[in-house]
Formats: structure tokens, C-alpha cells, sequence
């Protein structure tokens, strides 16, 4: 889920233990980055974590400014950059299984489909509340407002003012729709369900994937390894985010997580 980019590659001379991490600044990358960044510490990596654009990833990875990312979103979220780049890096692994997008509403919203939106425009204020622009969540809401021909303007923010306002509605038990995704903390906090995509806007449910640019392998071979290994779970990753949405530093909550599941650890970073 995290997007990370170990190994910057300006020196003309590779340290296979200096490592460069990058990341999106979303709660799930944030987690992943974090977790990863501990483990690869343990192993003896000198790990530096760095914010960067979802667009700035996928050009890094194939200009091979960077080693790899574990947050390929596949294989539709992040389709159109694999189009334009996918030629240019590997697939190494999928690292999550079962992640998915869609619009998300309350339980006691009820509407169970997608189709039913505009019978309810009024009581959605004509909102899909939305995340970063640019981000292939949103592309898909786009093409699902044209598809279902939905009369809502899809309101762009970000991770964070989205789930602010989801809760705000909760509170007053008001109707609203958002983009979301899973794994996330948000499903561990409230009652909320996917509305149904009868047409498949959405696509089916996708996988994490783990890109590596070419030649790391050839490379840094003990690295390569330990990514090929690195595989968690929905429960794993919404457990680090709650403990960060709770307030808890996010390098903590992955130690936190690190220190309650060591063999999960240790199969994904030990020999």
C-alpha cells in the first residue's frame, strides 16, 4: 500500500544499504512506509522517508530514481500509469489482496446501489465528497458519474477532509457519500458499506502490487529479496492506521504493530 522508492541512484557508486523512501501522504502509505522503514532499519538499511506525488512516483520509478514502491493499486486504480510507464519497471509481488474503491455511505443510508443516487440527489446535498485531484479514485468517480449520468459534483479535498466530513456526518446522522477504500481505519470506526457498481465503474476488487525498477535485482539482490517477501493484511494495515488516527505518531504505531506480530515479521524479512 505504501509507496516507497529505497535506493536513490544519483551516486555513480550503489550502497546497497542507503536507502531513499518515498511515499503518498495517505493514512495506508503512511502505515506501509512506516512499517517497511523499521523492518529495513532491523536488517541494517539507513532508511530516509520522503512525501512525493502520485504522478512523481511512477516517473521515478521508471527514470530509476528510486528502487521500488509496494502501492502499485492494480489493475485499475493506478491503470493509466502503468500504461504510459509499465514498460520501464517490474512487477515484483503482490503485497495485499483484496483492496478496493468505490462510494461509500453510512449503513443507515438507504440506498444500497450507485443507480439510486439521483432518486436521493437532495438528501446528498449533490455531493460525492472526494479526495486529492488528480488520484485514480477520482478519475473512477468521474467516469461513474458519466456512466450512471448522476446530476452530483464530485467535491475534491483530501484523505483527511474527507473522512472529517464523513464523521461529521455520522454525528448528525446526515446522508453522505464519499470516495473510499479499503483497507482503511474508516471501516474499523463506523458502520459504512460500498454502494453497488452494477456497471463496474470501479472495477473489480484489486491488489496491492510491489514495482521494482530495472536492474534491481542485478543490483541489490538481499533487497529485491526482502521486497519480494513483504505481503500483510487488510487487518494489519487498518490496525497501524487506527492506532495513528488516534493520535498515535505513525513511526510508533508501526513499531507498535512490529512488536505484536513478529512472525509476521520475520517471514516477511528474515531468511
Amino acid at each position: 500500500m505504501s509507496i516507497i522508492g529505497i535506493g536513490c541512484l544519483e551516486d555513480t557508486e550503489v550502497d546497497p544499504y542507503q536507502t531513499t523512501t518515498e511515499y503518498l501522504p495517505w493514512d495506508g502509505e503512511i502505515a506501509s512506509t512506516n512499517v517497511l522503514k523499521i523492518a529495513l532499519e532491523d536488517a541494517g538499511y539507513d532508511v530516509e522517508i520522503i512525501s512525493i506525488e502520485l504522478g512523481a512516483l511512477y516517473r521515478g520509478l521508471a527514470d530509476g530514481q528510486f528502487d521500488f514502491t509496494v502501492s502499485a493499486w492494480l489493475p485499475h486504480t493506478h491503470g493509466h500509469y502503468i500504461d504510459q510507464y509499465g514498460d520501464d519497471f517490474e512487477e515484483v509481488s503482490v503485497n495485499l489482496e483484496g483492496w478496493k474503491i468505490g462510494l461509500v455511505v453510512p449503513e443507515y443510508v438507504t440506498i444500497d446501489s450507485v443507480e439510486e443516487l439521483n432518486d436521493h440527489k437532495d438528501e446528498f446535498d449533490g455531493r460525492i465528497v472526494g479526495i486529492e485531484p488528480g488520484a485514480g479514485l477520482m478519475s473512477a468517480t468521474e467516469d461513474a458519474i458519466d456512466t450512471y449520468g448522476l446530476y452530483h459534483e464530485l467535491v475534491a479535498s483530501s484523505g483527511a477532509a474527507m473522512t472529517t466530513e464523513l464523521r461529521t456526518a455520522i454525528q448528525n446522522e446526515e446522508w453522505v457519500v464519499v470516495t473510499g477504500w479499503s483497507p482503511h481505519w474508516k471501516f474499523q470506526r463506523w458502520d459504512l458499506k460500498y454502494l453497488d457498481d452494477p456497471e463496474g465503474s470501479f472495477g473489480a476488487a484489486e491488489y496491492v502490487g510491489t514495482l521494482a525498477r530495472e536492474g534491481l535485482q542485478e543490483d541489490k539482490p538481499e533487497l529485491y529479496e526482502i521486497i519480494s517477501r513483504f505481503e500483510w493484511e487488510q487487518e494489519y494495515v487498518e490496525s497501524v492506521m487506527m492506532d495513528m488516527e488516534e493520535g498515535m505518531d505513525p513511526e510508533d504505531a508501526a513499531a507498535k504493530w512490529i512488536e505484536d506480530n513478529p512472525e509476521k515479521v520475520a517471514s516477511c524479512f528474515e531468511e
